[in-house]
């Protein structure tokens, strides 16, 4: 929808009047038509199949059928046309035997000759019937004489009387003689096997969707950070190609990570050897002011060299398992107490979910710790609805401005207006906390919170 758009701005100024249907008509088909591949696949075999069915339909009903059943319908009148013109011009024996005979044996009709009475009055007439249409028409157009027709019921025959001077002939014809009676097989037999090979066609086109819903299953769960099943590449030739270009690019990012882990624990290694030997050389010297400042400059470098190293070695070392969120948000509100901050957490919802466990846990310590820093009061709820965990970190500081809250995620990125520059810290906390969110496929945004300071709120898709 959003090219359509593109192509129809992109369009010359004269062009836009004519386009404009068709981009009207284009949205409401998007908006109610069917989002899943399958689905809109099996339209786009059905739909044809069903318009072609419904000219032919409308084409044979129209012409073959009513066509074949007026010929019919006029070969039995022309015979009793026939029948007519012999009573009327040679003379016959006394029983009627001759013309009853002939029309028995010759015409294959049922013949009897009446005394000369009024016919009965016309029977309600349904209002498609092919039979009694053709029959009065033909009969008006060649015979011209009274005459009265009985094609209501289901019986298989259709009763005819024509009024002569002296008598009335009566004729019994088959139904199937004056309409095309097996016009059903020719509809049963093409709904019947356009219903097979649409069948079918229905179970290639899973096999060859089958593949395209692997590949967006393995993306997604890769993207939120969970493990995925070994992924074979299967299907169509575009399909193959990407599969193994996923497979290729997923490979290529673990082996990243991993040569990224292993240089960082050996620079983790290195760095805290030489800390240590700091702490043990100020453990051998008298304790002073001076030396009570390097040990608390020794302990800030420590600090801020692992949120260096969480930082850069990311959550991808830990495996997603099902965690309790709840229980989780207790253990929060415990250590916070223990630490004297003031955190209420509560939970929503179903709190079974997957996730990498420490890293969840790490990033909700990093807002609930950022938010405790500047207020008084902090808020944790959490909440799992409509396939989304939800856990909105409020707190009543000051805030900060709306155009500064994207900056506040930029690493060793320091707020001059609503933060304190003397404060310890990294500036690392919200850039790691959102590299763990995005790692399980989430996102955090910074709002207006109820308490008046700011909300940090943590959306992850389960």
């Amino acid at each position: 929808m959003a090219n359509l758009n593109r192509i129809f701005h992109a369009l010359p100024r004269p062009l836009k009047p004519i386009a404009l249907p068709y981009q009207l008509i284009a949205r409401a088909l998007h908006a109610i038509g069917p989002k899943r591949l399958y689905t809109r696949a099996l339209l786009i075999i059905l739909l044809p199949i069903i318009i072609l069915q419904s000219v032919l339909v409308f084409v044979f009903m129209e012409r073959h059928y009513e066509l074949v059943s007026q010929r019919m319908s006029e070969a039995v009148v022309r015979e009793i046309a026939a029948m007519v013109y012999v009573l009327e011009n040679y003379p016959q024996d006394e029983n009627y035997a001759l013309i009853e005979n002939m029309g028995s044996r010759v015409l294959g009709l049922s013949v009897s000759i009446l005394p000369l009475e009024p016919l009965p009055s016309p029977a309600p007439k349904p209002y498609f019937d092919v039979i009694d249409f053709g029959l009065s028409r033909a009969i008006s157009t060649s015979i011209g004489k009274p005459f009265w027709i009985d094609t209501v019921g289901n019986s298989r025959f259709v009763e005819i009387r024509i009024q002569l001077k002296e008598n009335i002939l009566r004729i019994f014809a088959r139904r199937s003689q004056t309409y095309a009676s097996n016009s059903h097989i020719f509809l049963v037999w093409m709904f019947t096997t356009s219903l097979v090979l649409v069948s079918i066609a229905m179970l290639f086109l899973r096999n060859q969707i089958k593949p395209v819903v692997r590949l967006a299953e393995a993306a997604e769960s890769f993207g939120k950070g969970r493990p995925t099943e070994r992924l074979r590449p299967s299907g169509a030739r575009e399909i193959r190609q990407a599969s193994q270009a996923f497979i290729e690019m997923r490979r290529r990012i673990e082996r990243q990570i991993e040569q990224r882990t292993t240089m960082l624990a050996g620079v983790s290694h290195d760095l805290r050897t030489i800390l240590t030997r700091f702490r043990l050389q100020l453990a051998l010297l008298e304790a002073n002011p001076e030396t009570d400042g390097l040990r608390r400059d020794v302990d800030e470098m420590s600090h801020m060299l692992e949120d260096y190293l969480a930082f850069a070695r990311g959550d991808g070392d830990e495996e997603v398992q099902d965690v309790d969120v709840a229980l989780m948000l207790e253990e929060l509100e415990e250590e916070a107490e223990i630490s004297g901050v003031d955190i209420q957490a509560r939970y929503e919802g179903e709190p079974m979910v997957q996730l990498r466990r420490n890293a969840i846990k790490r990033c909700l310590a990093n807002l609930a710790t950022n938010a405790a820093k500047f207020g008084e009061k902090v808020q944790v709820n959490g909440a799992l609805k409509q396939g989304w965990l939800t856990i909105t970190v409020d707190d009543d500081g000051p805030g900060i401005p709306a155009e500064q809250r994207e900056d506040a995620f930029r690493p060793f990125h320091r707020l001059d207006l609503s933060r304190n520059q003397d404060m310890p810290g990294s500036g690392l906390g919200l850039a790691i906390a959102r590299d763990i969110a995005r790692g399980h496929g989430g996102e955090i945004y910074l709002e207006d919170s109820p308490l008046g300071g700011l909300r940090a709120r943590l959306r992850l898709p389960m």
